[in-house]
């Protein structure tokens, strides 16, 4: 991903945002803020020609040293390529390029609700850690959440 990427990025981003079952955040930041809570490495977007149809990339969990290698995970794709393996693909490169970066637990906290995101986690190597109840409030209307992670079997051992 480069900042030149960010309008297609922040698109797909609002795309997710607008289904209410993506994110608590209520609209997507300017590129600064977005570039400064983001790891800066292990950012991908996924091309066809000249579209970027979805994206991935990964935040810290910690400003601790002890937590260097655990991150969390985001991955949103574009609504005109859901369903495709888009997702799968993405994680599964993001999940190689965190490896590479000597990242070793990557974690996704994903609204219940949303299914096919936590379905895709799983069949990738996350497991359910649990169910943080009313954990924060999107709208006005508190949420829950379900915290899944995947350890690497390459990194850390």
């Amino acid at each position: 991903m480069r900042e030149s990427d960010w309008p297609a990025v922040r698109d797909i981003y609002r795309e997710g945002i607008s289904t209410g079952d993506a994110t608590f955040e209520t609209d997507a930041p300017e590129w600064a803020a977005w570039d400064a809570g983001h790891l800066p490495v292990c950012r991908l977007v996924a091309r066809h020609e000249d579209t970027i149809g979805g994206w991935a990339a990964l935040s810290p969990v910690s400003k601790r040293p002890a937590y260097a290698g655990v991150a969390e995970v985001s991955i949103y794709v574009s609504a005109h390529y859901r369903g495709r393996g888009l997702g799968r693909r993405l994680l599964g490169a993001l999940i190689s390029a965190s490896e590479a970066r000597e990242i070793w637990t990557l974690q996704a906290a994903i609204f219940p609700e949303n299914r096919a995101s936590i379905v895709l986690h799983e069949k990738l190597g996350f497991r359910t850690v649990g169910r943080r109840d009313r954990i924060a409030q999107r709208n006005g209307k508190w949420r829950d959440t379900v915290l899944l992670e995947r350890r690497s079997e390459a990194v850390g051992i």
